[in-house]
């Protein structure tokens, strides 16, 4: 069982430039990623390999021990660029190198807070569900649930986002509803190639805690993620 542990990091972020160099408890942002996903490969060995096609992200993935067999092409690193496209660019590199690999592991660099403990406990919940094919990180949403939300009309007036009156209920008394919190993709790499997607009715649900799920998009998100590290490593937050 081989691993392919796909960090892709494209350079030009408009919403906070830089990011994923960003220094982040004294490492840059994409450090934290290469750091899990070489600890994930010591337990399920495979290839720990960045995808990008910017030099200063190249080098400080290289510092933190990861591979850059290829640079990314330019129409792969444009905005508008599918992330399936960046993975399946990844597996005909290695596969034309003559390595083929079993699953694709994706961890996006602006998770930094997901651990190689959260990527293994994916991995073996895909692998112990027959009829599997992926696993994407979730979170339950709590203020964001749906019984919670309210359309505005251009009067300002607010209406029921789910059903035709507003109907409060205790949050006890709710069903649990998840959304996707974008610090780890995994997939059998020939339900990829065929599906061409990670998301469709045979992808299982890993429950990540709502502390993990934030993401770095804007610096208010640096800070905020910034703290929440600090006090993981101070124990405050329970490691979970």
């Amino acid at each position: 069982m081989r691993v392919l542990y796909l960090i892709p990091a494209r350079g030009g972020s408009k919403g906070l430039p830089g990011k994923n160099v960003r220094p982040l408890l004294g490492r840059p942002l994409i450090a934290w990623s290469v750091a899990a996903a070489l600890e994930a490969a010591r337990t399920r060995p495979g290839r720990v390999v960045v995808s990008t096609d910017d030099a200063a992200i190249a080098d400080a993935a290289r510092s933190a021990g990861a591979e850059l067999p290829f640079i990314r092409p330019a129409e792969l690193a444009t905005d508008t660029a599918s992330s399936m496209d960046v993975v399946l660019h990844a597996l005909d590199h290695l596969e034309q190198a003559g390595e083929a690999m079993d699953l694709v592991c994706m961890l996006e660099p602006t998770s930094p807070q997901r651990t190689a403990a959260d990527v293994l406990a994916a991995i073996d919940l895909l692998l112990a569900t027959p009829g599997a094919e992926s696993v994407v990180g979730v979170c339950r949403t709590e203020g964001g649930h749906p019984a919670f939300l309210a359309r505005m009309d251009d009067g300002c007036f607010i209406r029921p986002y789910a059903g035709e009156r507003f109907v409060f209920k205790r949050r006890q008394e709710i069903d649990d509803v998840y959304f996707f919190e974008g610090s780890l993709y995994i997939a059998r790499s020939s339900s990829l190639r065929e599906r061409r997607s990670f998301y469709h009715e045979r992808t299982l649900g890993h429950v990540m805690p709502k502390w993990k799920s934030f993401e770095v998009d804007d610096p208010v998100d640096l800070i905020v993620i910034e703290a929440l590290m600090k006090a993981r490593l101070e124990g405050t937050i329970d490691d979970r």
